[in-house]
């Protein structure tokens, strides 16, 4: 496998790197114009698809089209089961970063109306990402590509003067091997990087339908910290953007070799 492609069984997540707020949705939110903006740059994962998926090579991507303050895919469709939820940022959000209020009363029926257009289609389409390369090839494995600010928001659940690494790498207990994990960690670390394990976030994506009951979905989270490669001030890419992305890519394709040759 070339260090600079991923396999066709890989599976790209880009849940977070879009800003895009249709003018409808833009409707609901309470917020001004200056501050949605400070938000989008708080809270998006920016310029993730080119860090992770620019060169994709024979991987599947799988981009969420709207911002997260529309619908986040990455949260559980059903409040009981998304821990966010009690915080007011389940898979719709009805608060900002700060936990001051976003949007006003949502309805029964906009929230049906949000699923159904943003949250649903995209998780038919990484069902069926996933399914082309079990079909294919048996097994799949799911990169879940995140970026994370270099000092931590009020709506987190880590603490707040905790240094933070370069490189976080989520595991599922289920779906993540301790090989696996191992590989990654060892090639981010090999980088120069400093790299810790579910912290400051934890945990892996995998479509509903198979999470916790098939061991050939692997799946494994890798967030950057955006001091690498973005001006957080204004959300600007650094001069060494490419060299970043590059060695992110490289980075991951060695783990993915180390973790599944013979």
């Amino acid at each position: 496998m070339s260090l600079e492609l991923f396999p066709s069984w890989v599976v790209l997540h880009v849940p977070h790197d879009s800003t895009w707020i249709p003018d409808e949705v833009r409707q609901q939110f309470l917020v001004s114009d200056t501050e949605l903006a400070g938000e989008l740059l708080r809270m998006t994962d920016h310029f993730t698809h080119d860090l992770f998926a620019s060169e994709p090579g024979g991987a599947a991507v799988v981009r969420a089209k709207v911002s997260r303050l529309v619908v986040d895919v990455e949260r559980f469709a059903d409040d009981f089961c998304e821990p966010m939820a009690e915080r007011g940022m389940g898979a719709i959000y009805r608060v900002t970063s700060a936990l001051t209020p976003l949007r006003g009363e949502v309805s029964e029926e906009q929230r049906a109306a949000l699923m159904q257009s943003w949250y649903h289609p995209h998780h038919q389409q990484f069902e069926n990402a996933v399914d082309f390369a079990l079909d294919r090839h048996g097994h799949c494995l799911i990169i879940d590509c995140h970026s994370f600010p270099s000092q931590s928001l009020p709506y987190e659940r880590t603490r707040a003067e905790a240094a933070r690494p370069d490189i976080c790498i989520g595991t599922d207990d289920f779906h993540t091997s301790t090989r696996l994990t191992e590989a990654f960690m060892n090639a981010f670390s090999s980088a120069g990087w400093s790299v810790a394990l579910n912290d400051p976030f934890a945990g892996a994506i995998v479509p509903a339908s198979r999470y916790g009951k098939d061991a050939r979905v692997s799946s494994l989270m890798v967030e950057v910290n955006r001091r690498l490669y973005v001006n957080e001030g204004d959300g600007r890419p650094h001069g060494n953007f490419h060299q970043v992305a590059q060695i992110i890519r490289k980075c991951i394709a060695e783990a993915i070799r180390a973790g599944y040759e013979r």
